[in-house]
């Protein structure tokens, strides 16, 4: 199997039947690269890393270092297992939500700009507690935003692609954004989600409610949802955005009610160990004879 670094190649070491070739996108395939049946690409290189896939005749696995699939769906022969590394990145994202949440409700920027000032400005400031989440998506990283959403007694609701025990259907969601204060998108880029938020969907927001993406640029609409920001009914708070890196002097760097992340819901210490980890067992899973728990199925 093909491993991108050394991390990889010590986190693979233990299992039985698996034979680790280091592999760099950089340099020509070697020969046994070329014979392998497994490839682990590397995390966050694009779809450059697909060049590979006509190189790998024997190709019958490909785990992920990501929790998100997009760029390989659709791209890989049939009979091919694709399999994500969810369960790795939930927390982490949880986290950053956590985070741009409790800055805007409590005013932190507004705190920090009063002290470079020598600026006491005492005056109260909006809670999490009693505020109304949907949280769009009920994976992991939904169940893990759940989790410490309730420890601030927020009310979270769960919407996921099928209804379920504790999650609402999809289908239900353009009703349920009337009773929300804060919107939370943790959904894959699919042909289902592209563009979910559109003009429509921010519109069935009431007035002084956020949105906050954690999950891919394209899954709402720019336009839409900075003609809202410019009007300042609704705020926002982007991991992702469209487009991506976004460029200088896009307007969305300067438009008021934005709290802009650059892409870093999981980029913390620990990332790599973390997402190793599950990795290794997904492939441990595979070499065993057994399913890998995260294989990707359809359209995703």
């Amino acid at each position: 199997m093909l491993v991108p670094d050394d991390l990889g190649m010590n986190a693979l070491a233990d299992i039985p039947d698996v034979h680790r070739v280091r592999y760099s996108l950089d340099e020509p395939l070697s020969a046994a690269a070329r014979a392998a049946q497994v490839l682990v690409p590397p995390a966050l290189v694009g779809p450059r890393v697909l060049d590979l896939i006509p190189q790998l005749p024997a190709l019958r696995y490909v785990q992920l270092l990501s929790a998100g699939a997009e760029v390989w769906v659709g791209q890989l022969p049939d009979g091919v297992l694709l399999s994500t590394c969810r369960g790795a990145h939930g927390g982490s994202t949880a986290e950053l939500v956590m985070a741009g949440l409790l800055a805007r409700l409590r005013n932190v920027d507004g705190f920090a700009e009063d002290q470079r000032a020598h600026r006491w400005n005492q005056h109260p400031t909006d809670t999490l507690q009693d505020k109304r989440v949907l949280v769009i998506g009920a994976g992991d990283l939904g169940h893990q935003l759940e989790r410490r959403l309730l420890a601030f007694d927020a009310e979270v609701t769960l919407a996921g692609r099928h209804a379920r025990d504790g999650v609402r259907g999809m289908d239900e969601v353009p009703e349920l954004l009337g009773a929300h204060d804060i919107v939370v998108l943790m959904v894959p880029l699919t042909h289902e989600t592209r563009g979910l938020v559109d003009a429509a969907f921010l519109a069935r927001m009431p007035d002084g409610a956020l949105l906050v993406n954690v999950a891919r640029g394209p899954v709402v609409d720019t336009d839409a949802l900075l003609a809202e920001l410019k009007s300042r009914r609704l705020g926002a708070i982007l991991d992702v955005t469209d487009p991506e890196p976004l460029p200088a002097g896009h307007p969305l760097w300067t438009v008021q009610g934005l709290t802009l992340f650059p892409h870093v819901g999981g980029a913390c210490r620990g990332m790599t160990e973390r997402s190793w980890r599950v990795a290794a067992a997904e492939i441990a899973r595979y070499a065993a004879g057994e399913s890998p728990k995260n294989v990707v199925r359809g359209s995703y």
